[in-house]
């Protein structure tokens, strides 16, 4: 059942899967453009909240860290998931 479900692209990717991705070029050749992008978006914001700007960098030249940056932690949690409490975040991390 699983196999003749394609959600995406009308339904015109099939055949064998090393070939999906010159078929999505085909139908679709400006999506891997779109999601390149996205992806270069945030990353940028990324970079932009953990890193030190260079011109105010003071230890370490390319990888300074903002002191109140917590690696992972960009702010981003619209459901409320994330505690409070920092020995519980910690804990929720390593499980």
């Amino acid at each position: 059942v699983a196999e003749s479900f394609h959600p995406l692209f009308g339904g015109d990717i099939g055949g064998p899967a090393i070939r999906h991705l010159d078929q999505v070029r085909e139908v679709a050749p400006i999506f891997f453009d779109i999601l390149a992008f996205t992806i270069a978006l945030a990353e940028l914001y990324r970079s932009l909240v953990g890193w030190v700007p260079p011109p105010k960098i003071q230890k370490y030249f390319g990888g300074e860290l903002n002191e109140d940056y917590y690696p992972g932690d960009i702010g981003f949690d619209p459901l409320g998931l994330k505690p409070t409490d920092p020995k519980e975040f910690a804990e929720m991390q390593t499980k």
